[in-house]
């Protein structure tokens, strides 16, 4: 069968839950493999809609309109452009527990890593992934990871039921639909499909004890379910992370959870540093210090490229911790959080 054909069978199977307009933007996109992971999601979730997002101020705008209007987050602030959302009283933290490798028969990691059998694991969320978009939208985002068009760059793609999750991704990460208009068929791809599951009365997910994320590196491919928290539903964080750091240790470069700041010394020296520490430890409290040049707050992929050490930052915005934050040791960060803008506050008391 042609790269045509296999684009039309599986445009096919989603006629009747996108409009005109949604399947334009997927047959646009030359890569048989993003038809068939959204052709999955699509057979495997049930949503009754479908929303290819391409990266348009349009679409945008209506991505934040939904994630107010669905009840997922309130624009009810003080301040212009500020939301807030809350992810429940059981999923406020990345969940290490039920964040597991799937790990392939005759194949082995750490025993340090949660890890489970990859046939056992992939029955386990696909049984919790069936049907629970039914009755909602599924939203196809997608971006990639460090700049465009750059030794750096991984395409990325997130199918999800959240407009609070979809949201998230426009604020902390670059937008790629026009990569993937190019993007060759063979193409290494991170993906991700996701579900909120039921919800409650305040929008949040009704089944945590059933919560589970699982990382398949055979298939660059995250999986996450009954969970909102973003650390658990936007791949493209610490899970992404993990499927980073085996394609540099096979590539010979380096994916790190660290920040990189370049400080400024006598005679217009700067000096970059790197620091690698545990999340909520304060590195991007660190890496915006006032009148210092901030390249990274969490995540940089390093490489070496003609004898140079280059870095970049994966992201484009910022998903942090705010408590303790204040005007005297993060003036930038307090600005920013007190002033017009575009922020997201979760899980605090408004």
């Amino acid at each position: 069968m042609s790269t045509k054909e296999e684009k039309e069978g599986h445009l096919e199977a989603r006629r009747e839950r996108a409009s005109e307009r949604e399947l334009r933007k997927l047959m646009a996109i030359p890569n048989p493999a993003v038809h068939e992971f959204i052709a999955r999601a699509v057979g495997l979730c049930n949503p009754s809609r479908i929303f290819v997002c391409d990266d348009s101020p349009d679409d945008i705008a209506y991505i934040k309109h939904m994630a107010i209007a669905s009840g997922e987050e309130c624009a009810a602030l003080s301040t212009p452009g500020h939301t807030f959302h809350f992810d429940g009283y059981f999923d406020q933290g990345r969940d290490r527990a039920v964040t597991k490798f799937l790990v392939p028969k005759g194949d082995s990691l750490s025993p340090r890593l949660n890890q489970i059998d990859r046939d056992t694991g992939l029955s386990e969320i696909m049984d919790l992934l069936r049907n629970s978009m039914e009755g909602k939208t599924m939203i196809v985002r997608f971006l990639t990871l460090g700049p465009k068009n750059s030794v750096f760059t991984i395409p990325c793609m997130e199918c999800t039921d959240s407009w609070y999750v979809a949201h998230s991704v426009s604020l902390l990460y670059r937008p790629g639909y026009d990569t993937f208009l190019t993007l060759r068929p063979g193409s290494e791809i991170f993906k991700t499909l996701h579900s909120s599951g039921r919800l409650d009365e305040r929008m949040v997910s009704r089944d945590h004890e059933k919560k589970r994320i699982y990382i398949d590196y055979l298939t660059n491919t995250v999986y996450s379910v009954n969970t909102q928290y973003a650390g658990n539903s936007v791949g493209f964080k610490k899970l992404a992370l993990r499927l980073a750091i085996r394609k540099a240790h096979s590539e010979g470069w380096l994916a790190e959870h660290f920040m990189i700041i370049g400080v400024r010394g006598p005679g217009g020296r700067k000096t970059y540093l790197a620091g690698a520490f545990p999340s909520a430890c304060g590195k991007t409290s660190t890496a915006m210090l006032p009148g210092e040049s901030i390249l990274a707050d969490d995540i940089a992929y390093v490489r070496n490229i003609d004898g140079v050490c280059r870095a970049v930052n994966i992201e484009s915005g910022i998903f942090g911790i705010i408590q303790g934050i204040n005007p005297r040791d993060d003036p930038l960060i307090h600005r920013l959080l007190t002033s017009p803008g575009e922020i997201i506050f979760s899980n605090v008391l408004v």
